[in-house]
């Protein structure tokens, strides 16, 4: 039987959306394109917001319209956190929350033994252990994802992922060493260590973050890259740590959420404005040439004119790289869907894009003072207009003339100026 996947949201998801397609292939079924017709399609879906959640549901009813007789499984955090509202959805045939997503196959075989509507979702106890996933490569990816934590314990007041993902669960030092070096073995020459909320990895088995990328570096002669981090577990001594290693890549992307004091203390966020400042000055005295990017929310519960000032000019000093906007989104069951200063629409908007100009011009900068240096490229894709485009260790995005032959090999590149999101280079 054909069956195709496709993953919305975080690359914790992609990660895992890998894991569904080995189990797959193991099994006898064939993968096809996410534009192709197919047996059995699978939503793996994203909840962090209003927009992801209707972007999935947009998409089970164009399958369904496209594809009458394909089986549709919906699984992903909107199937664990949300199950309850598309349990009478007509369209979905299989709903699997995360914990019983690894039973994909058995619950394919029951549904296709009677064709009757499947919902298999279980609560994930305190002590879940970690889901070990082996994967062996990741299709049409030059880097490779490696989920090392799962879960979250904080519940910021906006946010559904703990009803998703469950309790901090961390992998042990010998699967993160294992899978690293299948990943080298196998030609990829950088891994990107993920987790839902990765700062806290050992939290809950002894272990701390330094023991997580240190075996990750020591494991191969591989680029190590982290991916999203909360602003925790970044000492000084841990960012000591990560400088000792020459495949550690210095790009550090520490969620914000908001610039304001207030705001974080609303959004039960566990850290203020002057903590995260200080943490991004230890990150530039440790290494040389890193680059922060971040996340913000806009228009949050009660955010007040001048608490969205505070929080944008917070932005314009700290000097990111690259910076995710979006504008606050209520979800249900989270505390700050109650609060009753919730702001219009308009507003998020404005503030969203008088945002997005103060990232822009950041943006601009960095990129700007990259001019004149010679980074080590991993070369990756070609672009539509025959550009090749690569990223350097600090993941700034450049364009260079080349052919196919550099692509997923890593280059010397002088950066010689810049070119809208990009800087251009030279190979050398």
């Amino acid at each position: 039987m054909t069956v195709k996947i496709i993953t919305l949201g975080c690359k914790v998801n992609q990660f895992e959306t890998q894991a569904m397609f080995k189990i797959l292939s193991d099994n006898g079924y064939e993968i096809v394109g996410e534009d192709q017709k197919s047996d059995i399609s699978i939503i793996n879906s994203c909840a962090v917001t209003q927009a992801s959640e209707q972007k999935a549901v947009k998409l089970i009813h164009r399958i369904r319209r496209e594809n009458p007789d394909t089986v549709i499984v919906l699984t992903g955090c909107i199937a664990q956190a949300l199950h309850r509202f598309y349990e009478d959805m007509e369209e979905i045939d299989i709903i699997l929350g995360n914990k019983r997503r690894m039973d994909l196959i058995p619950n394919l075989e029951k549904y296709f033994s009677n064709r009757k509507k499947l919902t298999f979702v279980e609560p994930f106890p305190k002590r879940d252990p970690f889901e070990k996933l082996h994967i062996d490569n990741f299709v049409n990816r030059t880097r490779a994802f490696l989920k090392i934590e799962d879960g979250c314990d904080r519940f910021c007041s906006y946010c559904i992922i703990p009803f998703a993902r469950g309790r901090i669960r961390s992998s042990s030092l010998e699967y993160i060493k294992d899978q690293v070096q299948t990943f080298a073995k196998n030609g990829y020459k950088e891994v990107v260590i993920i987790g839902i909320n990765l700062s806290l990895f050992g939290y809950d088995n002894g272990l701390t973050f330094s023991d997580a990328v240190r075996t990750a570096c020591e494991s191969a002669d591989i680029r190590i890259r982290l991916g999203s981090l909360e602003p925790e577990s970044m000492d000084i001594g841990t960012l000591k740590t990560f400088s000792q290693y020459k495949n550690f890549c210095p790009q550090f992307h520490l969620s914000l959420q908001s610039g304001c004091d207030e705001t974080l203390e609303r959004m039960n966020r566990h850290y203020t404005s002057a903590e995260y400042a200080e943490i991004v000055h230890n990150i530039r005295t440790v290494f040389d040439n890193p680059a922060i990017t971040t996340d913000v929310m806009v228009g949050f519960a009660g955010e007040t004119d001048e608490e969205f000032k505070k929080s944008l000019e917070f932005v314009k000093n700290i000097g990111f790289a690259k910076v995710h906007i979006f504008p606050y989104s209520r979800r249900k069951g989270t505390a700050a869907d109650k609060y009753s200063n919730q702001l219009s629409p308009q507003i998020k908007k404005a503030r969203a894009a008088e945002m997005a100009e103060a990232a822009r011009i950041s943006s601009q900068k960095f990129l700007h003072s990259q001019t004149g240096k010679i980074e080590q490229v991993l070369i990756e894709t070609r672009n539509k207009n025959g550009r090749y485009e690569g990223y350097t260790m600090n993941y700034t995005p450049v364009l260079v003339d080349t052919d196919e032959t550099n692509v997923n090999k890593i280059v010397d590149v002088l950066i010689e100026g810049v070119d809208g999101e990009y800087c251009v280079g030279k190979i050398l």
